[in-house]
């Protein structure tokens, strides 16, 4: 796909960005080397590859899931501006 002048304006239109002549006409050989560089990139054997979402092998550090303290309803709402039946009450905001 080549990219000339005309689709920098429409691409530019599209994303309500105002651009002049000279600049579209800048735009449209780099554009065509950043699409260059995504085809290469489409030419690579990945089929072996494993996906991963790091450079560098993570773990997550767990911790026991454990209950540590339970039934601490009537502490909690203790810091609650308003509660009722148990719950936190918050003012109604849609009518």
């Amino acid at each position: 796909m080549s990219v000339d002048t005309a689709t920098v304006k429409k691409v530019a239109s599209l994303a309500r960005i105002a651009i002049s002549d000279a600049d579209a006409e800048r735009l449209a050989p780099e554009l065509n080397n950043i699409l260059g560089w995504i085809e290469q990139l489409g030419e690579v054997d990945t089929a072996n590859v494993e996906p991963t979402t790091a450079v560098i092998p993570n773990s997550l550090r767990l911790r026991e899931d454990v209950v540590t303290e339970s039934d601490q309803r009537a502490a909690v709402l203790a810091n609650a501006p308003q509660g009722e039946h148990g719950f936190f009450t918050v003012p109604k905001v849609v009518e």
